[in-house]
């Protein structure tokens, strides 16, 4: 019986003699060393250790060995695949370090340079004090009443004790929808506002309207034909002045400051009755510059007051209109401006500026909230 084989015939396996394996090593180091970026590295990591590689070619031609030269055989593969796998982790880390250093250097920004951006927006400051207004009458119990800025004829006057001959029912004051006949009118104030809260809601009420109004008149310097207004109405029982006027002061205070006074002049509302024009104290001078030539307020024009809105109790003709017992329950209102109240306390001299929508206009208002 003969012996094991324990020659082989080089030829047949030329690709494990230790020539051949070295030079498949240096082929493969030096495309890993030309490799300049991470995906030229992933081609030559497929080229020289994937299955078709000259390397894993070679590993299967050691199954057909002798056993006595397998041990050998498998040595020096095993050696060269280790030392390609080396090559490469060492290529990718370089490869990284490079990438991350040109990222860091192409793509630094310079925190100083002026921005080409457009400029953002800002809040409109009729916007942010009627939400101001809100949040006053929130605070001392009132509801946010709305209504459509398209109203009816009847809501919008008739309710309102506003006779048919009234001037301010004529096409001079008033935007009809389609004609003088339509009984459809834009909205010349937000009283109609006051009567739905009257016709829908249950007694007692507190509501403040604040909303835009339309009314016939050329835009000036202290007019536009569109515009806000703030209304409140109150309804209840043993309703007096006294309250009407504690209500306006903490108003005036909270939009003008502590320590400001108001004033009561007899006037006409057909709404209302008895009626008053609401002057305030001027926040500038304070009545100070009142009959002193060297001390002239170009606020108040050194009158001392401001007119600011109007009120009156809720005239019982009104109640009536909207089935609330007059002998029961009175009520009063009020209904300030909003456009002239942003004049006074920020001192914006030309209503215009309100309306042409330069956003530098209210970007002077900051992010008041």
């Amino acid at each position: 019986m003969s012996g094991p084989n324990t020659s082989f015939d080089p030829k047949q396996v030329s690709s494990l003699n230790a020539d051949a394996v070295a030079e498949m090593v240096a082929a493969a180091v030096a495309a890993i060393a030309g490799a300049n970026s991470l995906s030229e590295l992933k081609d030559v990591r497929l080229a020289h250790t994937g299955d078709r590689s000259p390397i894993a070619l070679a590993n299967r031609e050691i199954g057909a060995l002798p056993p006595a030269a397998k041990a050998d055989a498998g040595k020096r593969v095993g050696e060269a695949r280790g030392v390609v796998k080396q090559a490469l982790e060492a290529r990718e880390a370089e490869i990284e370090v490079e990438r991350d250093t040109r990222v860091l250097v192409e793509e630094t920004v310079d925190v100083t340079l002026p921005t080409d951006r457009q400029p953002l927006g800002a809040r409109h400051p009729l916007t942010t004090l009627m939400e101001r207004v809100a949040d006053v009458f929130i605070s001392m119990g009132y509801d946010i009443a709305e209504g459509p800025e398209v109203e009816a004829e009847w809501v919008n006057f008739d309710a309102l004790n506003v006779p048919p001959d009234h001037p301010a029912r004529t096409m001079q004051d008033t935007f009809f929808v389609a004609s003088p006949d339509s009984g459809v009118v834009l909205r010349t104030q937000t009283s109609p506002i006051q009567i739905r809260a009257m016709l829908d809601r249950e007694l007692p009420i507190y509501v403040v309207a604040p909303g835009r109004v339309f009314r016939t008149d050329e835009l000036d310097a202290t007019h536009t034909p569109v515009f806000h207004q703030v209304e409140g109405l109150a309804v209840d029982k043993g309703i007096t002045m006294g309250d009407l006027r504690g209500t306006l002061d903490h108003f005036a205070a909270s939009m003008f400051g502590d320590g400001i006074h108001t004033r009561m002049r007899p006037s006409y509302f057909p709404f209302t009755e008895p009626s008053a024009e609401v002057d305030l104290e001027c926040f500038i001078c304070r009545g100070a510059s009142v009959g002193d030539p060297d001390n002239h307020c170009r606020t108040c024009g050194s009158e001392g007051w401001i007119e600011w809105g109007g009120c009156g109790m809720v005239n019982p003709r009104v109640l009536q209109a909207v089935g609330i017992d007059s002998s029961v329950y009175r009520g009063f209102a009020f209904g300030m401006g909003v456009e002239r109240t942003l004049m006074f306390r920020n001192g914006v001299s030309d209503m215009r500026d309100m309306v042409e929508g330069d956003v530098r206009f209210s970007l002077a208002f900051g992010v008041e909230a």
